[in-house]
């Protein structure tokens, strides 16, 4: 099983880079982030023609979330139990493994209430997951985390420690995530510093500078994660015309 996540900005800005790289990496789940798009303007129809089935809910020129399957999704459902968030976290079941896919509030700054609401929101999801699932549950949680777990997974650690996105909270709450049981999947099989997933617009060569955060990720229960064999890093997509700030993270398990 190929699985990625990918945070477009905007699908239907992105849309020829989705389906090209749908068509090149032909993966068997594609989560996406960021759609920001209604449901009724969501693009189906080429994704049902590549023979994919597809889960989505967003809102206009905001948030937005989607899977798509080659198999069918079961038990779909969006946000948390009460239906907050709906456009934020949608699960689903495919071939009896649990496809989490979060887009994780951004946090705007550490001394907003925008801040404080992200690290609840993250720890409510951490309540559902210890609710529903043991690390022994195959569960895939894939997503736009807003959160840069380790030094390594920033371009300059010393300058971002504080800043959204690489705060001690933040890096606390993901902490907590793996102590109960999920796996860091990139870092199973890759090492190192200078491995980024987003690259902001405003940074002038950022992307050639390679100033970046690696906020993406593809985590896995410790029961499914041990099945991984392989996790990249696709920058491909970044390097396009017209591209998203952020480009596809990858993962294969043999199941």
């Amino acid at each position: 099983m190929k699985a990625a996540s990918f945070n477009v900005n905007s699908i239907r800005a992105r849309l020829p880079i989705v389906l090209d790289w749908l068509k090149a990496e032909s993966p068997h789940i594609l989560c996406l982030q960021e759609t920001k798009v209604i449901d009724e303007d969501f693009p189906l129809q080429p994704f049902l023609e590549m023979g994919y089935h597809a889960a989505f809910r967003g809102e206009k020129s905001y948030s937005g979330v989607a899977i798509l399957s080659r198999a069918p999704l079961v038990n779909v459902r969006y946000g948390f139990d009460n239906g907050d968030y709906a456009s934020r976290l949608i699960r689903a079941s495919v071939g009896g493994i649990e496809i989490v896919n979060t887009y994780v509030p951004q946090g705007f700054h550490p001394l907003s209430k925008q801040f404080r609401e992200k690290l609840d929101w993250l720890q409510r999801l951490y309540d559902c997951f210890n609710a529903a699932f043991t690390p022994a549950s195959p569960v895939l949680w894939l997503g736009d985390f807003n959160v840069a777990p380790e030094p390594d997974d920033v371009y300059d650690p010393q300058k971002m420690t504080g800043q959204v996105g690489y705060h001690p909270d933040e890096r606390a709450v993901l902490e907590m995530f793996l102590r109960w049981g999920f796996v860091d999947v990139f870092r199973v099989h890759q090492t190192g510093p200078g491995h980024f997933t987003f690259w902001d617009y405003r940074i002038k060569n950022g992307v050639k500078g390679n100033i970046g955060w690696r906020v993406d990720h593809i985590w896995a229960t410790r029961a499914l994660a041990r099945k991984s064999v392989k996790a990249w890093i696709d920058k491909g997509p970044r390097l396009r015309e017209r591209p998203s700030d952020h480009t596809p993270v990858v993962a294969e398990f043999k199941l």
